[in-house]
């Protein structure tokens, strides 16, 4: 699918991942909509590379089918990215009891949850769309992580969102086949985002290193131009695409 001229929606695309991918998408000439929370960050990113912004709640109904028909006015909404996540941790059980079952269920349904509400609705709306020469009427892409493969010790709510992110792109994928709707998903090892803009510098230093290659954290840029490569590339469908640097987590 050509980029230039098309409708997209990146949601959590105020910052981190998110913002890196609605730069990537917009310098490619997509026309994005912006749908995040934090309306300061994605206002001023919107102005910036001259996108539309729309303050969303990933796991409301009414904010994600209110940003994706405003994704879809006039020519409907082909490229759907979706970004916006938490990260809390928290052991299974431990000194301070078992883990709190309102942080899983949040967590859950921030990550994941709110990750399929995207896919869902942007879905709906790409059937409208009159298929291209290639027979195809839009792409999803999931974030997923490689928590969902080699989660740490804190991470079980984390690792369970983002498996279940893993665990639906195929299924997902083949549902929306026969309408030429493409899913996939980037799964991301170490990257330098808002997560891990608190640690110390020396800290997110030595987490760099622990990555084979290249050692040190990945750049949202990299993981734009995948999703950008993704969104450009047919065959790619019912994917989950590691981008680690062939990082595998230790258990701390």
């Amino acid at each position: 699918m050509q980029i230039e001229g098309l409708n997209a929606l990146v949601a959590g695309g105020a910052s981190g991942l998110g913002a890196a991918t609605a730069r990537g998408l917009s310098a490619a000439g997509a026309r994005v909509t912006i749908a995040d929370l934090n309306a300061e960050r994605g206002t001023a990113l919107a102005e910036e590379i001259g996108a539309e912004f729309i303050t969303t709640d990933v796991t409301s109904e009414a904010d994600v089918a209110a940003a994706v028909k405003h994704a879809a006015a006039d020519e409907g909404l082909r490229i759907s990215v979706s970004c916006a996540g938490i990260g809390p941790a928290e052991k299974t059980a431990g000194r301070k009891g078992p883990h709190s079952l309102d942080v899983f269920e949040t967590v859950i349904r921030v990550n994941l949850i709110g990750s399929f509400n995207v896919l869902r609705l942007a879905a709906a709306s790409m059937l409208d769309n009159t298929p291209d020469e290639a027979g195809e009427r839009g792409v999803h892409i999931n974030t997923a992580s490689i928590a969902a493969y080699d989660g740490q010790i804190g991470q079980v709510a984390y690792s369970a969102s983002k498996g279940g992110i893993v665990g639906l792109t195929l299924p997902a994928a083949r549902d929306l086949a026969q309408s030429g709707i493409r899913v996939c998903a980037i799964a991301p090892g170490l990257f330098d985002t808002p997560l891990l803009a608190g640690l110390p510098e020396e800290v997110r230093t030595s987490l760099g290193a622990t990555v084979p290659f290249p050692p040190r954290l990945g750049r949202p840029d990299e993981y734009a131009a995948l999703a950008l490569h993704i969104v450009s590339n047919t065959m790619l469908n019912g994917e989950v695409i590691r981008l680690d640097g062939a990082l595998r987590m230790a258990p701390r």
